[in-house]
């Protein structure tokens, strides 16, 4: 099948090299024109595991372009533009509505049927209220020759190509039997037969906004209950293991610490109070786990001003990323922390195995940025850990370095020896 695929950033530059890799002709629109060169090129535009090979090993079937005239080349397109947040939580539909213009203006010219599948996160009924009309009104008399779907996607950064190439679930929301099968058959090479969801195109939308809403729930529940533990000098770890065998809740996401971030938690979290206040309900469950995560950095700095005053000395932040294998500063923790460490007059030195530190300068400018942790931790009176990279984990004599060695861990990675004063954070 020819597929297209409009905008191309973490989502759908990821779709576009997995839809390549299951046989599918895929051509990516994006109006960026750098982005359109780098995917030319062959190389996919952001920092993503395994993303680059199948971009290599599927060259021949992937293209890119700014002209949404080449929509009319294809039998599917998907919606993966960005829906970013307004200042009170609720998203910007705008780039979605202008995409699905741009699109409804290319399909006026085409003759045949055309499925339009939604993977940008949306509230529920959006799809149906806003962007159907706006793609019928910009195609005119051609309006009906489509159908639409909500096809919501389940990728964390990171692990963004297995998470596509073997999901738990596909979820295809639409009522219209040709997008059905459309959809259908462009997930039927995926390798496992993961489950398929066929359902409404409100209740696939929610699907997304409470899948990732309740795992930062789940987070923020395990930080709750670790920094009682750490009240009471119990290894919130061991407790979260024992919690972990227990069917009904999982291992996954039990790993207390400073807090969740990147791009679709704190976004998504947002979205859907905002969107429960537009219907005069009050989410104080949801208010509470934001409440909880946004307390991690505050608590990790608390443990620290615990053992040394910071005041015109050194502090090294270690890890910038929101998460490893990622360069995405959206959401990550490290930012109130260097907030907090420059509140308290601290000169902080910060390491990122990854290219975060360029994107964080531009919105820390006053940091001191190192090629390397012992870069960053030489003459520091303490030590972050904001950033569970591995490499943080094999430190050792790096710290002989330091002018105090102060550490307090917010991710459980570092190993403390003798003569290292460790803290961890909710254990």
């Amino acid at each position: 099948m020819h597929v297209s695929v409009i905008g191309s950033g973490y989502v759908g530059a990821t779709l576009t090299g997995c839809l390549a890799a299951l046989g599918h002709e895929v051509t990516a629109i994006d109006i960026d024109e750098s982005v359109v060169a780098s995917i030319e090129a062959g190389e996919p535009p952001m920092a993503e595991p395994r993303l680059g090979e199948l971009y290599d090993e599927n060259a021949d079937r992937i293209s890119a372009t700014t002209d949404y005239a080449a929509v009319r080349e294809t039998d599917c397109s998907f919606i993966t533009v960005q829906t970013p947040a307004r200042e009170d939580g609720s998203i910007d539909p705008s780039v979605v509505l202008a995409a699905a213009e741009s699109l409804g203006e290319a399909l006026a010219e085409k003759d045949t049927f055309h499925t339009v599948a939604v993977k940008s996160t949306v509230i529920p009924g959006m799809v149906e209220e806003e962007v159907v009309p706006r793609i019928e009104q910009a195609a005119g008399p051609e309006g009906e020759a489509f159908a639409t779907a909500v096809n919501p996607e389940f990728q964390a950064q990171g692990s963004a190509v297995d998470d596509f190439m073997h999901p738990d679930k596909v979820v295809l929301g639409t009522d219209d039997d040709w997008a059905l099968d459309t959809l259908r058959s462009v997930y039927d090479p995926l390798p496992d037969e993961p489950p398929v969801v066929e359902t409404g195109r409100r209740e696939a939308a929610m699907m997304k906004y409470a899948n990732n809403v309740f795992l930062a729930s789940k987070i923020s529940l395990i930080n709750e209950l670790g920094n009682i533990c750490k009240e009471y000098g119990v290894d919130s770890y061991e407790v979260a293991e024992a919690m972990g065998l227990d069917d009904r809740i999982g291992r996954q996401f039990l790993r207390s610490g400073v807090g969740w971030g990147g791009s679709c938690f704190p976004k998504d979290t947002d979205a859907l109070r905002a969107a429960a206040r537009d219907r005069d309900y009050e989410p104080e469950l949801l208010d509470a786990v934001v409440g909880v995560n946004e307390t991690q950095p505050r608590r990790l700095l608390e443990l620290l001003d615990r053992h040394v005053g910071v005041t015109d000395e050194r502090v090294a932040v270690l890890g910038l990323a929101f998460k490893p294998d990622t360069d995405d500063i959206r959401g990550s923790r490290a930012k109130p922390v260097i907030a907090g460490l420059q509140e308290r007059g601290a000169d902080v030195a910060a390491y990122d195995p990854s290219d975060a530190s360029e994107t964080m300068a531009r919105e820390y400018p006053d940091v001191e940025y190192t090629d390397s942790a012992s870069a960053a931790l030489d003459g520091a009176v303490g030590a972050v850990v904001v950033t569970d990279w591995p490499e943080f984990g094999e430190l050792d004599a790096e710290f002989d370095a330091m002018a105090r060695e102060i550490v307090v861990d917010g991710r459980r990675i570092v190993e403390a020896r003798e003569g290292m004063t460790y803290e961890g954070l909710t254990w």
